[in-house]
């Protein structure tokens, strides 16, 4: 039986406004948030600037994606002092711990980032689609209105599953589709819930886990890296160091 807690009902809530030419899924009479519960971290996250998140691994910017509106957008499209963070979920998915769970979590981070000012269009969500087939951007655009984002969020698929395959090569990003009982395709598709944060370099600085998903450590780390790509302050000319 599919666990249908609050996350998992509502993405299944916005699936019912999607342009599927598929059966609407039952559209629950509350949609609410997922529990405060889990954002319930069991320890201190540090402050912001007290570590370092070097970079892991570089992913390109350049990929034929399709925004909500069907125009191309890039993948990041960064300016030089914003981050971005990145998470790969299609719009069938039920596992609530999957993509449920990152789209509640950018939802709060979403509204987390626009109540503070230092922070607000400084960093950009990004919820890619692994299920291009189906999530096009008529669907997509109908997740957009659902969890309506209040600051800068995309919600991108692409045109094949060509242009898929090589994003997710380049992020090591799993996603395998299942096959049914008769062999043909389930719509489900097995993958490893991750969220990356990346700079305006394309660095991916941080790789997260169900297990590490939580809204102060997404704040901590974004912090920490804007505050090295803000521009440093230049020394007055004959002035010593202090």
């Amino acid at each position: 039986m599919i666990r249908r807690d609050a996350a998992a009902i509502a993405l299944v809530a916005l699936l019912g406004a999607s342009a599927s030419s598929r059966a609407p899924a039952h559209e629950p009479d509350d949609a609410a948030p997922p529990p405060k519960a889990s954002e319930s971290l069991r320890f201190e996250a540090p402050p912001p600037g007290s570590y370092e998140l070097p970079p892991i691994q570089r992913v390109s910017d350049y990929y034929p994606l399709l925004a909500h509106d069907g125009t191309r957008e890039p993948l990041l499209g960064l300016a030089s002092d914003q981050v971005a963070l990145v998470s790969f979920a299609y719009l069938d998915c039920t596992d609530a711990t999957g993509c449920p769970l990152a789209l509640a979590t950018l939802k709060r981070l979403d509204h987390a980032l626009a109540e503070r000012p230092a922070l607000a269009g400084r960093a950009r969500l990004v919820t890619l689609s692994i299920d291009p087939a189906r999530d096009t951007p008529e669907r997509m655009a109908a997740a957009r209105r659902h969890l309506a984002p209040v600051g800068d969020w995309r919600f991108l698929t692409l045109e094949t599953p060509e242009a898929l395959a090589a994003v997710l090569a380049d992020f090591g990003q799993d996603a395998v589709r299942l096959r049914g009982p008769d062999g043909g395709d389930s719509g489900r598709i097995r993958h490893v819930l991750k969220v990356f944060l990346v700079d305006a370099k394309g660095d991916v600085r941080n790789i997260y886990s169900a297990g590490f998903l939580f809204t102060p450590i997404l704040l901590n780390d974004i912090e920490t890296v804007l505050a090295d790509a803000a521009p440093q302050p230049r020394a007055e000319r004959g002035a010593r160091p202090r």
